[in-house]
């Protein structure tokens, strides 16, 4: 038996596609670039495709709102350097708040020009800002979805860009990291879901038990 789609479903899911085009499109205009392979891509498009691929696997039935926001994570990011804050602890909470509002307010105008509704618009704007961590489910998901994908995919580099952390530094970042994730992701990544540096797994281990 055949099933057909509504109309109805035919365009949301035009609608859902449309505004990840956008997303991307907007990711691609990242001037900074990193190899994958033999090709140099943006750093935003790459880290944000990394984002959906690591959400696919981890939450694969997640909602259409955790899909969007979790590609939207960091959309423009390099259009609000760090040095736009002032250099200090206190200036860069400020500069990662100021992040959270920006990427929210980006992600929903992409969203209002491909038609989606104010409630859905706020309701992705809710988790790409973090709010309600560890009480709204999705925003939870949002969190454990970036720790993951940093500790598969950035911590080496990371690690290359500070060279003068020591080994308790990296012990305290590392357990930060881990901190902020369920208990889902923590047992998701000690199940071997995700793949860690080899060269710091040591300190990974060291770090969560």
């Amino acid at each position: 038996m055949t099933v057909s789609l509504s109309p109805d479903t035919h365009l949301h899911e035009a609608r859902f596609d449309q505004t990840i085009a956008l997303f991307d499109a907007a990711n691609a205009a990242d001037p900074n670039m990193e190899a994958i392979g033999s090709q140099l891509r943006p750093k935003e498009l790459v880290y944000a495709e990394r984002m959906s691929e690591m959400l696919q696997r981890f939450e694969p039935d997640a909602s259409e709102a955790v899909k969007l926001a979790v590609r939207a994570q960091h959309i423009k990011r390099w259009t609000v350097p760090r040095n736009t804050y002032p250099m200090t602890p206190e200036g860069y909470k400020q500069w990662r708040t100021g992040l959270y509002k920006f990427h929210a307010e980006t992600a929903g105008a992409l969203m209002r020009e491909a038609g989606y509704d104010e409630a859905t618009i706020e309701q992705v704007a809710r988790i790409v800002a973090k709010k309600g961590i560890k009480v709204n489910a999705d925003s939870q998901l949002l969190e454990d979805i970036a720790s993951m994908v940093f500790l598969e995919h950035y911590l080496t580099a990371f690690a290359a860009q500070h060279p003068e952390y020591d080994e308790a530094k990296w012990c305290d970042i590392i357990k930060k990291t881990w901190q902020k994730m369920s208990a889902k992701a923590r047992d998701f990544t000690l199940l071997g879901h995700i793949s860690l540096p080899s060269d710091l797994t040591p300190l990974i281990v060291k770090a969560i038990t």
